[in-house]
């Protein structure tokens, strides 16, 4: 396979996965800016998703504040904006564009059919039918690609870089997720184990798709170590970044080729940690520094990815 080909499905996969790991972030801080906050800072909630997000510098460069209302328009429908839905989905249509002979005609279809209805949608259209609406779009054209994919795909090395793209991207996103709670809108001592800090860990819950999940595992009351081990080392979570790596590293060994020892290697490296790794000796060295230390790997590793299999030239 091409390098060039095998870039664009990659980024095909990622760039919808984003769009819907996006939704799930702003949906989240949505639910949770609804809550009675003990914070006195304004907008709390939203300066929390542009940091974890990484794209505070590029917002406060072109919107006074961070108010529901901008961070909505900035993340969603913004054009200039590289990481906002409407480019997500926009970036996902163009690389499937560029690979058509090798993705289904059923793929391509979905994908330029959910380009043609993001044009079509406006800042008042989300108002009026609801922002939750939107989201739950977003997410079902997302689910509708993968499902598609998965049905219509021949399970070579086409099938294997659009799987990397996508687990790749959802490790980051879920780590993301985790940490807007329970770092940067950690509630005050008073409010820990209170009705609003219940209501906010159900949210995030909610935002991957986890509420019923961690109730068939843990059958209790809610608390940060259990949603924090249910996302990060339960193997059986759809969205975890155990399960998540799994298919990393699986998916790595299945393309493996004379220049990715060292791909291999620290694929391995981290999904060894995770598969090893314990709830208390996490929570221990500090949920917030060890997310961080996932995200910054996970950063090295898509250089590495991107050095492996995208940068060499075309045989």
């Amino acid at each position: 396979m091409l390098s060039s080909t095998a870039d664009h499905l990659y980024w095909m996969a990622r760039s919808m996965e984003r769009a819907e790991n996006t939704a799930r972030m702003l949906d989240v801080t949505y639910r949770m800016s609804l809550l009675k906050q003990s914070v006195a800072e304004p907008h709390h909630e939203w300066r929390a998703m542009l940091s974890i997000s990484g794209l505070h510098e590029d917002f406060e460069a072109r919107y006074n504040e961070p108010s529901a209302a901008n961070v909505m328009r900035f993340m969603t429908l913004d054009e200039i904006n590289p990481g906002s839905i409407f480019n997500s989905i926009f970036t996902a249509r163009e690389n499937a564009r560029a690979v058509r002979g090798s993705i289904t005609s059923e793929m391509w279809e979905a994908l330029n059919f959910t380009w043609l209805e993001m044009r079509r949608i406006s800042a008042e259209g989300i108002a009026e039918d609801g922002v939750s609406r939107f989201f739950d779009w977003v997410k079902d054209r997302s689910h509708l690609s993968r499902g598609i994919t998965h049905g219509t795909l021949l399970r070579d090395d086409t099938f294997r870089f659009i799987r990397l793209g996508t687990f790749f991207e959802r490790a980051d996103n879920t780590a993301r997720i985790l940490d807007v709670k329970y770092h940067i809108l950690l509630p005050s001592p008073a409010d820990i184990g209170g009705a609003v800090d219940y209501y906010q860990w159900s949210a995030v819950l909610r935002s991957v798709s986890a509420f019923e999940s961690y109730r068939k595992v843990y059958r209790d009351q809610i608390t940060p170590q259990r949603v924090a081990e249910l996302l990060i080392l339960r193997p059986d979570m759809a969205r975890s970044l155990i399960t998540c790596m799994n298919e990393v590293y699986r998916l790595v060994q299945e393309l493996n080729g004379p220049q990715s020892e060292e791909l291999l290697r620290r694929c391995g490296q981290l999904q060894g940690n995770l598969r090893f790794g314990r709830i208390n000796d996490i929570f221990d060295y500090g949920l917030h520094e060890y997310l961080s230390g996932f995200l910054e790997q996970i950063y090295d590793l898509g250089d590495l990815i991107n050095k492996t299999y995208f940068w060499s030239t075309d045989q």
